[in-house]
């Protein structure tokens, strides 16, 4: 398995974004899905993580939000069938150092209730539960998490 920083605008990490979108409209009504569209990955202050299996076939990814307060995980996704593989914690380790290489202080995300499993990850990464941040609103249907990170 390969993870690196890559662009999000290839045809198969689209195909991946679009699952994605389908299994979180799954989970949560439309307006509780906090998703990031291509234009925004596409942007300077955003790193695009990709997972790749030992085909080169892209089976995950995940996106973090730079910015001078916290760095944001966005858009942490891995096809069902690579699940287990350790490779969510690796796109998530890959996110945490750049965060760490731009200075920034806090990671924060937002994830959902009916993912125990993200949930899980999180915890076991070092993340706590946390109020609201950013623009976001106080939504039954979010949970928010942060984790400090040490000054370099």
């Amino acid at each position: 398995m390969q993870i690196a920083f890559e662009s999000p605008d290839q045809p198969e990490v689209i195909a991946l974004i679009a699952d994605l979108d389908a299994y979180q409209l799954t989970l949560y009504p439309p307006e509780s899905v906090y998703a990031l569209d291509l234009d925004s990955l596409m942007q300077p202050h955003v790193k695009f993580a990709v997972a790749r299996d030992t085909e080169g076939a892209i089976v995950g990814c995940g996106a973090i939000v730079l910015t001078p307060e916290y760095g944001e995980i966005k858009r942490m996704y891995v096809q069902p069938a690579q699940r287990g593989k350790g490779l969510a914690l690796g796109v998530l380790s890959l996110l945490e150092q750049a965060a760490l290489d731009q200075g920034c202080p806090l990671l924060v995300l937002e994830t959902g209730p009916a993912q125990p499993e993200a949930i899980g990850l999180y915890q076991r990464h070092g993340f706590q539960r946390c109020a609201p941040y950013g623009g976001y609103p106080d939504d039954p249907l979010s949970v928010f998490m942060e984790k400090p990170l040490p000054r370099l």
